[in-house]
This record gives structure tokens, sequence and C-alpha cells, in this order.
């Protein structure tokens, strides 16, 4: 079909992802047709370098041969296998294996979901089933953080903290609960990373006092770097600080690496850098490198036999998906997992070393208030004053203004209505590529300087 075809069709039946339906109408998709390591093309002929590396999740790049045989040998031997009824297929089986040779600590059991949405529904549920399970079915209470995102099933949005996920939808439910960030640029305690550290395990107790005490909190989610919310890299030391908080109060913590799982931030999982081992902890995006869909949440050893050693013998534990440990899914994930240990995590710490760098030498541009990194996930974040980290005022249509000129400039981004610039780029780039990467981004930034209501607004 031609582009203008396509573009038709889009508009006619189309329902994109987390968009503006009206503006969608509007403009029609932009019509992406290949891709090969870091870069894109459309179906006009425009190349563009992938920063943000499809949704977070395109970790080994586009166009592995090595992956694409493995999900061809599979679908020709095997296309679909149920993991109902006891049945079970060698990928799935193999991947889940070799999965808990790696993940930290005792994390050894994993249930194999669609994707990281569902992944978190599913660790809800399990939550719910260890309570039940060791006679403790008060503690239905789950707090997360402001502006986390842990995905938009129904329960999952909920826990999300962020607008877009609440408006019209009745969420947060009554147990879910959040407290504040840890971001060092805009915390009240910060940029101190002690203070932030004292004040966020004093937000969690506060919390939970507020809610009747640890006996009606089950769970803490976190992100070890907020993703969606804008790129949060708490301080060293905090994941620490409320891993232990959460212990001594008997309260399951759960980490949400969807994002920053598979060499995103450096070592395999973002909680390594500080030797956290969570009671679980949900995956996805990197699983795969997008290349099919998966996620998994992994559960402690603890958590695992207390739900099944109180399960009357015969009887199911009621959660399952058709999908679940999907054997294409799984022969992808063991390509992929190959490729992160054969070269491509090494990689991505070197290339996240040069972001770092290139990215501290755009502070002193007139509207950038901060940067932060962590392995290859960056967030710049723009404002108008830098004294007071005044935001742009929304009627600047800032957001948009950047995602048209890096799409304009050969970029890829992800434009956050904040005003915020999100960055994660395949672990596979090239030294060379990051700097393009760069240089493009500089480019935006310039670009927006040339707009005299942006440059009126700035202090």
């Amino acid at each position: 079909m031609t582009p203008e075809t396509l573009a038709r069709l889009d508009r006619a039946h189309l329902i994109h992802p987390v968009s503006s339906w009206r503006d969608q109408e509007e403009h029609g998709p932009r019509l992406l047709s290949s891709g090969q390591g870091a870069w894109l093309k459309d179906m006009h002929g425009h190349t563009l370098l992938d920063g943000f590396a499809g949704l977070w999740c395109v970790n080994v790049g586009y166009g592995q041969d090595s992956v694409v045989k493995a999900a061809t040998e599979q679908m020709t031997k095997l296309p679909y296998a149920t993991g109902y009824f006891g049945f079970a297929s060698e990928s799935a089986i193999t991947l889940a294996a070799r999965l808990a040779e790696v993940t930290p600590g005792d994390l050894n059991r994993v249930f194999f979901s669609q994707g990281g949405s569902d992944a978190v529904d599913s660790a809800l549920r399990f939550i719910r089933f260890y309570q039940h399970a060791r006679g403790t079915a008060g503690k239905r209470h789950v707090i997360g953080l402001a502006r986390g995102y842990h995905g938009s099933t129904y329960t999952g949005a909920g826990l999300t903290a962020l607008a877009a996920f609440h408006r019209d939808a009745d969420v947060p439910l009554a147990w879910q609960h959040h407290i504040e960030s840890p971001d060092p640029y805009r915390h009240p305690a910060g940029p101190d990373g002690e203070a932030i550290i004292t004040a966020s395990v004093a937000s969690l107790r506060a919390k939970i006092a507020e809610l009747g005490g640890p006996e009606h909190v089950a769970a803490f989610f976190c992100e070890p770097v907020q993703g969606s919310g804008g790129i949060v890299v708490p301080p060293r030391g905090w994941l620490t600080a409320m891993r232990e908080s959460c212990r001594e109060m008997d309260i399951l913590f759960v980490t949400d690496e969807v994002i920053t799982g598979f060499g995103r931030t450096g070592p395999l999982f973002a909680c390594e850098h500080e030797g956290v081992v969570p009671d679980m902890m949900t995956v996805a995006k990197g699983l795969t490198s997008g290349y099919a869909p998966m996620g998994a949440v992994f559960m402690s050893e603890a958590v695992y036999s207390t739900i099944r050693d109180a399960a009357p013998p015969g009887v199911a534990i009621g959660h399952g998906q058709t999908y679940s440990a999907h054997p294409v899914s799984a022969a992808i994930g063991l390509a992929v997992l190959d490729l992160y240990q054969n070269g491509v995590l090494e990689n991505g710490v070197k290339a996240g070393a040069h972001l770092a760098t290139r990215l501290a030498g755009m502070k002193d541009h007139p509207l950038v208030g901060d940067v932060r990194s962590a392995g290859m996930l960056a967030g710049i974040e723009l404002v108008t004053d830098k004294k007071n980290k005044t935001k742009p005022a929304a009627s600047l249509g800032i957001s948009k203004k950047m995602a048209k000129a890096g799409y304009e400039q050969g970029v890829l981004f992800r434009a956050f209505g904040d005003d915020i610039i999100g960055l994660a780029p395949p672990l596979t780039c090239s030294v060379e590529e990051t700097d393009i990467l760069c240089d493009r981004i500089e480019g935006v930034l310039n670009t927006l300087m040339d707009d005299k209501e942006i440059v009126a607004a700035i202090v």
C-alpha cells in the first residue's frame, strides 16, 4: 500500500496507545518501514537515529540475524504451546532456567506474561495470594512513588502515578497510595542524597502509619530509576534504604525493572548497582528486546513456596494467560540473552559513560535545568528559569515543538508532556553514534531558541 493509503486507514481504524485521538486523526501516523542497528527508515525515505530504542525496549538494536533466526526456527518447529494442563515448551523452560541463573539472589521462580503492564498486574495478584496464604489477608494496601509508572492495566494504572492514566478512569483504587518521588532535582530535601534518603524513609513510614500500620500494608513498589515519570535517578543508597525499611516492617519490596532491566542502566538489572535483592521483580521490554511481546514476574523462593504450600492438594493457583511462556517469545528471549552476555552489556556501559559526558556539556544551555543519566537511560529537563526551576508554560507547546524538530533533524526521543527529553538508545550504539545522537539533541534545543515566544519566557 502507498503511504497515503496507510495514513487514511490509520485515521479511520487504528487506535494508538496513550495518544490524543483527535491529533492522530488530524495528523495521521509516521510510518516506519525498516530498521538496522540504531537506525530507522520511514516510508518516505527519511532516516532516523532511534534515541529511544522503540519504547525503551530494542536494547540489542534492529536487525539482529541471530534473533530472527531463533524466531524463525521456533515458529517452524512449534509456533505455540500452552502452559496450561501441565504442558510446556523447551524454549520456555530453558529461558526460565537461564534467567534464574542471572537474577539477583533467590529470585528463582518466574511467571511469563505478555508484557510489562500485565507483569505488574500479575505481581499484584501474587501479592494477594501470598498475604492470604500466610494468614495476613488484612495486609491489603500497596504503596508506590509519585511519578512512578507501572503500566496501564486497570489495577496497574492506579499504582502508576501519572495524571494521564488516572483521568476519567476511577483510579487510584482505595488500596493504592503514593509517596514523594526521590528526585534530586525537585525533592524539597534535595539535592543532598542523604537528606532525600532520610526523607523518603520517613515518608514511607508515615504513609504506613496513616494506613494503620504494617499489618495493613502488603507491598511497596518502585522503579530503581523512574522512567515515564521523567527519568528520575534516585541518590545512591536510596534503593537499599527503602528495601531495608520494608524488610523491617514485614512489607514485600517489589522492583519494577520493565524499563531498567536487561542492561539499560549498565548491569543486567538495575538493583544490582546496590546489591539489592527484592522479594519480587517485574521485567519486559529488554527481555526480548522488543522483537516479540513478553514480560515476566520473578519471585523469591519464600514467596513462591508460601503460595504453593497454602494451596490445597490439586487446587490450581488461579492466575494465567493464553500466551504465558509463549515458545516463540521465549526463543527470542534466549537469543537476546546470548547477545547481552556476549558483548552488548559491555558496549552499553561504554556508550553510557560517553552519553553521560556529552549530556553534562548541555547543562549550560539556556533551557536546560537538569540532566541525569544511568547507563543508556537519560533525561534532560527543560526550564525557563534555572534559579527557580520553573517549568515552561503549557501554552509554549515545547514538547510538540521538540518532537517535530527531532523528526526534522533525524533523531527520535521521548518528548514528555512536562518538557523533559527522554533518551534510551540501543545498547549497541557506538561512541560515534552516541555523538550523533547528542549532536542532534543539541540541534533540537537550539531550534527551540529560534522561537521568539520561548526565548521571551526565559528568565
